[in-house]
């Protein structure tokens, strides 16, 4: 609910309200890869926190409809938060901190491909692969944070004009 409040509020904008009323999380990287926080300020702009390396964890203090999410530090591949691409810190029950489990999505084959191609050759040598031509674009299409909140604020945008519940 609170996701479908701040893209109503910015005109489908994904941004954190600044509602002031905190809540304790605890962000967990349970992934394999360094791990970027990034919180969406009042504007809708992704700020970065300090990584996260594989395993860890980290207390944060935040607030009641601030948006976040995570990326891969290396690939900026977006990572999952709880199963959903967004984070929105909800209410402590009895002063309990709120859990933000940070996992992997399940890929396609391609796009894993994709990844490990990227990691391999340098975007310069992309077109000296002998690959179908088609994937030249794909691997120059990497992942963008931008990209990503332009399609979620799309979809927000959908789900409140179209009236179907954000499902949890």
């Amino acid at each position: 609910m609170p996701q479908e409040l701040a893209a109503e509020r910015g005109g489908g904008l994904l941004r954190s309200l600044n509602t002031r009323e905190p809540s304790h999380v605890i962000f967990c990287n349970r992934s394999p890869r360094v791990v970027t926080p990034i919180w969406l300020d009042f504007e809708g702009q992704p700020q970065p926190y300090p990584v996260l390396q594989p395993g860890t964890g980290r207390r944060m203090y935040s607030y009641l409809e601030h948006l976040w999410l995570f990326r891969d530090a290396e690939t900026d591949d977006g990572l999952l938060v709880n199963q959903r691409e967004l984070f929105v810190p909800t209410h402590n029950v009895n002063g309990q901190p709120i859990f933000a489990n940070i996992t992997l999505p399940v890929f396609s084959l391609k796009e894993r491909c994709l990844q490990v191609i990227r990691s391999l050759v340098k975007p310069m040598d992309y077109r000296r692969l002998d690959i179908v031509r088609s994937l030249y674009e794909d691997l120059e299409d990497h992942p963008d944070i931008r990209k990503d909140l332009q399609r979620l604020s799309l979809e927000r945008s959908e789900v409140i004009r179209n009236g179907v519940p954000d499902l949890k």
